[in-house]
């Protein structure tokens, strides 16, 4: 008997000393991904979306599911259709959820109802030709409005059919444009725009009806709408637009408030000053327009400010939470306050701020992790949260208590072995503080050495946030063989808005040196880093600093870069977004500024010489394929072991189940030959 205890006693320590998997491709894929919650106006109830993952993209679904927010009982799904829902949101009194689908019959997405007393299934609300999006109704539950893309001059649906009928007979395919931009992301432009649509729900076969049919905004060539809500008593639309997109080519473009009638009319225009507006809702008591926006001018970023109207009246513009200087990721209005997300030294967190008085006080998150997407009822919120090691889940705070809700991922993720990252400052030899995360192998053993990736951000105006990412999860990539540093350069946000803009007219050297020096910063604090395996790189900028990397120093064993530009001229001249890149380096290409000739990769191509892997999407129009064909021909030129990889159907991010399993493998295998 004792020795049966014995062997029970060794099996059960064996198991307890096992080593957990490291995260693969597979496993990550395979999560859930949550969307962002929904709470019901009587906080008893939150809906968020979750999707089921798949390698094969025609099997993966996504369908909303509904949980009580006191988390009482498990989460129930309550669709279950193969075109997944999205944009939904509550009726303000009714237990109705609307969303919008592409389901079976649809040709494009259409607005539905679902309701909860009722059950059964969703009733299609909308049959519009061009489809619909970003729905949202009035306060009474009354109206809903939404936007479609048509024709400048289709006001009714007939027309948008009649017309779109007409271009499909043209047998002559050419694209023909006389002003900027021509195309953005991953699409070329056309002469559509986005107009307004109200329906009011009180009718027993409710009609929408444009209510742009005769605002003289649509007929601007740079006209382009921004974000738009319901007036308290839902007689007017309010709205942001601007007439100079088609200026975006030599300045930035400013959008204004305006307001519009919901049966139609002429556009008011609502502010005066020269701020460039974003986004907008109204107080719950209607005295007060907030609108978030920033003042253009000569610097490469600007922070938002939140700034309170009275309204109707417009005036006794104030700005509040003057001193925040951090960014704003969303916000919503609820009784008194503004409740947002916003990003602090690698964390998102919530805060509450004043609409009276314009203070603000933390509320939830700050240590760790990603506070975001908040919903709120009364006292409480509803909010996704998610850190490095675990995607964004539904949470729901209330009385200072945070209740997970979705738990999707618990189980799989408890599966893994996930070291937990560490942060750590480094002082720069400009005398800044630069923030640094550093994650160890699955499995880690502190008597080994492990070779050391660098693996750098884009952007270059975001961070590297306590954040999940299924595109560069540092996870997969370093899995049992590599220490990863994410380092956080001048030019990030979430540090003020000086540190942000500080890398104007100096978009390469000074982030590159600040990456090089954390990095050795880390090899002084962890003795576990091995020196001498050293090997870098990222997408977009990051993609951008690889080349830099290449161009200014070889103690790198290898390098990678996704969508990398590695001529600047060449990027300002193709890339589907330009203004900017032309504040960066202080003029124009043929402008010979000290940025433009001092910090072009391209400029420095007899210093190459570290074997480099080249990835690039096909239909990428932000950082265009040519730059990455240029690089890997002067890769070849100067006979540099090098490998390109282009993702045909794949734009700035790689996105296909398939290819994206394939370009990790790359990645890994292109370090695996040189970090051995």
């Amino acid at each position: 008997m004792k020795k049966i205890l014995l062997f029970v006693l060794l099996v059960m320590g064996h198991a307890t000393l096992a080593q957990k998997p490291a995260m693969s491709h597979e496993s990550m894929w395979m999560l859930k991904k949550i969307g962002t919650p929904a709470i019901s106006p009587s906080g008893k109830w939150v809906v968020y979306s979750r999707t089921e993952t798949s390698y094969i993209t025609e099997e993966q679904t996504t369908d909303l599911w509904l949980a009580a927010t006191d988390g009482s009982a498990e989460p129930r799904k309550i669709t279950n259709s193969k075109g997944g829902e999205e944009n939904y949101f509550w009726h303000p009194s009714a237990n109705q959820i609307f969303f919008t689908a592409k389901r079976e019959g649809d040709e494009v997405a259409q607005l539905y109802r679902l309701n909860l007393d009722l059950g059964g299934e969703a009733q299609r609300l909308t049959s519009l030709s061009p489809g619909i999006s970003t729905p949202k109704i009035s306060s009474d539950g009354r109206l809903i409005a939404f936007t479609s893309r048509v024709f400048a001059t289709a006001f009714t649906d007939s027309t948008s059919k009649k017309l779109a009928e007409e271009k499909k007979k043209i047998k002559t395919k050419a694209r023909v444009y006389t002003s900027f931009p021509i195309r953005y992301w991953d699409s070329w432009l056309d002469e559509k725009q986005s107009h307004i649509y109200v329906m009011d729900l009180s009718v027993e076969k409710p009609n929408p009806v444009n209510v742009f049919s005769k605002i003289g905004l649509v007929e601007s060539k740079g006209f382009q709408l921004g974000s738009f809500a319901f007036s308290p008593d839902a007689s007017q639309i309010v709205f942001t637009a601007t007439t100079e997109y088609n200026t975006t080519a030599y300045q930035s473009a400013n959008s204004h408030l305006y307001a519009v009638s919901i049966s139609g009319g002429t556009e008011k225009l609502l502010s005066q000053d020269p701020t460039d507006y974003s986004s907008l809702q109204f107080s719950e008591d209607g005295k007060y327009l907030i609108a978030a926006g920033h003042l253009n001018g000569n610097k490469i970023y600007y922070s938002e400010h939140l700034y309170r109207f009275t309204w109707p009246s417009m005036e006794a513009r104030t700005e509040i939470a003057t001193g925040l200087d951090r960014p704003i990721n969303d916000w919503e209005v609820s009784g008194n306050s503004i409740f947002a997300s916003i990003e602090d030294q690698g964390v998102d967190r919530a805060i509450q701020i004043s609409i009276e008085k314009g203070g603000y006080a933390y509320l939830i998150g700050g240590d760790a992790g990603s506070v975001t997407g908040l919903s709120v009822a009364g006292n409480t919120i509803a909010y996704t949260y998610q850190h490095l090691a675990a995607p964004a889940e539904v949470y729901v705070w209330n009385a200072g208590k945070s209740i997970p809700i979705s738990e999707a991922n618990d189980a799989s993720l408890a599966k893994l072995d996930l070291p937990k990252p560490e942060v750590f400052w480094t002082k720069s030899s400009r005398g800044k503080m630069i923030r640094s995360v550093i994650l160890r192998p699955a499995g880690f053993d502190a008597s080994k050495k492990y070779p050391l990736f660098v693996l750098m951000h884009g952007g270059p105006a975001i961070s590297f946030k306590d954040a999940f990412n299924f595109r560069w999860n540092p996870y997969v990539i370093g899995s049992t063989q590599y220490v990863i540093v994410m380092t956080d350069y001048t030019g990030s946000v979430g540090y003020g808005e000086k540190f942000a803009q500080d890398i104007q007219f100096d978009p390469f050297k000074g982030p590159g040196n600040e990456i090089l020096e954390a990095a050795a910063d880390a090899i002084k604090r962890y003795s576990f880093i091995d020196a001498s395996r050293q090997a870098a790189g990222g997408a977009s900028y990051g993609g951008h600093l690889a080349n830099w990397m290449q161009a200014t120093t070889s103690h790198f064993k290898c390098l990678i870069a996704h969508a990398g530009l590695v001529n600047s001229e060449a990027q300002w001249g193709t890339s589907d977004v330009i203004w900017g890149r032309e504040l960066m380096n202080g003029g124009a290409p043929w402008v010979p500024t000290k940025t433009w000739k001092e910090q072009n990769p391209m400029r420095f191509a007899a210093n190459f010489k570290t074997p480099m892997l080249l990835t690039v999407g096909e239909n990428d129009f932000r950082v265009p394929i040519n730059n990455t064909l240029e690089n890997w021909s002067i890769h070849q030129r100067l006979q540099i072991p090098s490998k390109l990889i282009v993702f045909p159907g794949e734009n700035h991010w790689i996105l296909n189940p398939d290819n994206s399993k394939f370009h990790y493998q790359e990645v890994r295998n292109w370090l695996g030959e040189y970090l051995k």
